[in-house]
């Protein structure tokens, strides 16, 4: 007998802005969901007692004021009342992200920070959708297992014999709460195990607060991590709440650790060792319980080394040391990850795509990956654009080895050669970011925006 088909995602969007409400709609509608728009609380609250949810998504700040949230707030409660397992996503500007946690101890599920990132939100409702089917089945232990794989195991694709103790690793430790450094080169995918990690241990009901601490200036290191409050230096119009009170009880994954600034380090080593922090401009200390994950694809040893990086700074991160191996030791999972991205891709751009031909295939195995898993998911992104229904050709994937002789600078845009000599670098230095930026003669800053860019 054939199993019935799963039914549309429903998915209720409040906001008062409808350039807002019509950008959601367009995000959600590719990805299967079936989207209602109200702008108000009392059409959300009409809306919910009419019609059955997977998922609310909430703006918290409506016509009574701008800022406060205090609607949405009282907003979240109602929702929670008229039903309780509806799941609730609550948006917020990074100067109210203190009320979006507010709104999570009044039963919200999550939050984004406007503006949002596409594929963490997409992430998020989807994870809440899984949660919110398998509860109103009754079938608790399946909504935990799904939340579990939400978090983090079903992106963590890992069929190579150099992956297993990666895996056990994460079984082992992801539970225990321990703080753990994850090395790798850049493009290993270090974030997907932080997920995993995080979706093991008992905070996974709570989110992953992450910061980009390569992309941090000294001047607003303090700030960002620890937050501020209003008139604290020209531009505190408003008090903020940093990363380690966001991922309070929580868990906060610091990436390009090793770019902590050195006059930063001790602030940051008291706070991991004692919980204790004040806000840029405040006397008051706060108290928190964070656990740590951290991920680096420099040598902190050779850092510390140097005298760039405090020795009981790494202690403190490194109490579990997970290595992540390059995609071109894991040639196994090169076919099983761009499959995978293969179709991710076909979905959201609704392209009728089946697989790759067998010389994309060849091309795919045989290409070096300086910029490993990001590198592969952004060729099988730009294949998926390029080709027509049916296969991926190799001439799709756009893949060219720096070091064929038939490729000349004549024959190349100003874009393309820049990307080969950061291939080039990033060969050359075995994937370290530092020094392939020292010898292309440019800031480690600079050499990141166009990691970026060009997807490496």
């Amino acid at each position: 007998m054939d199993e019935e088909a799963p039914s549309p995602k429903r998915a209720l969007i409040a906001d008062d802005q409808p350039d807002i409400l019509g950008a959601l709609k367009l995000l959600l509608k590719p990805e299967g969901y079936v989207v209602d728009l109200v702008s108000s609380p009392a059409e959300v609250l009409a809306a919910v007692s009419a019609t059955t949810y997977d998922v609310a998504l909430i703006d918290l700040n409506y016509s009574r004021d701008t800022t406060s949230g205090a609607e949405g707030l009282d907003l979240v409660e109602r929702i929670h009342d008229a039903d309780g397992e509806l799941p609730v996503v609550v948006m917020t500007a990074w100067g109210s992200v203190e009320v979006a946690v507010e709104a999570m101890r009044r039963g919200a599920r999550d939050f984004v920070q406007k503006p949002w990132e596409n594929d963490r939100l997409l992430t998020i409702l989807s994870t809440q959708v899984e949660l919110a089917r398998a509860l109103r089945r009754g079938h608790r232990l399946e909504a935990e297992n799904r939340l579990l794989r939400a978090e983090g195991h079903t992106e963590l694709i890992a069929t190579a014999r150099t992956m297993q103790p990666v895996l056990a690793m994460i079984a082992k430790i992801g539970p225990s709460g321990a703080n753990v450094l994850i090395t790798g080169e850049h493009g290993t995918g270090k974030d997907v195990v932080a997920r995993a990690l995080h979706g093991v241990s008992p905070r996974a009901g709570r989110p992953l607060v992450t910061v980009n601490l390569g992309g941090l200036s000294e001047g607003v290191f303090a700030s960002e991590l620890f937050g501020h409050v209003k008139g604290a230096f020209t531009d505190a119009k408003t008090d903020r709440v940093g990363r380690f009170e966001m991922a309070d009880q929580a868990t906060l994954f610091m990436d390009e650790v090793a770019n902590v600034p050195p006059a930063e380090q001790a602030k940051l080593l008291r706070v991991i060792e004692t919980g204790e922090l004040e806000r840029v401009g405040d006397s008051r200390t706060r108290r928190v319980d964070v656990r740590i994950l951290s991920a680096t694809n420099a040598e902190l040893k050779a850092e510390v080394a140097s005298g760039r990086f405090r020795e009981d700074l790494l202690f403190r991160l490194n109490t579990v040391q997970i290595h992540l191996p390059p995609l071109r030791d894991r040639i196994e999972d090169i076919p099983v990850l761009a499959n995978h991205f293969l179709g991710r891709f076909a979905t959201r751009y609704r392209k009728e795509i089946s697989g790759f031909e067998g010389a994309a295939e060849r091309a795919l195995a045989r290409h070096s990956w300086p910029g490993n898993v990001r590198e592969l998911a952004h060729v099988v992104e730009r294949a998926v654009l390029m080709a027509g229904d049916g296969r991926v050709g190799s001439a799709d994937l756009g893949l060219s080895e720096p070091d064929d002789p038939r490729t000349t600078l004549e024959d190349l845009t100003l874009e393309e050669v820049e990307k080969i000599l950061m291939q080039k670098a990033l060969r050359r230095h075995d994937g370290n970011v530092s020094r392939a930026a020292e010898a292309l003669g440019i800031s480690r800053s600079a050499f990141y925006r166009r990691l970026q860019k060009y997807g490496l």
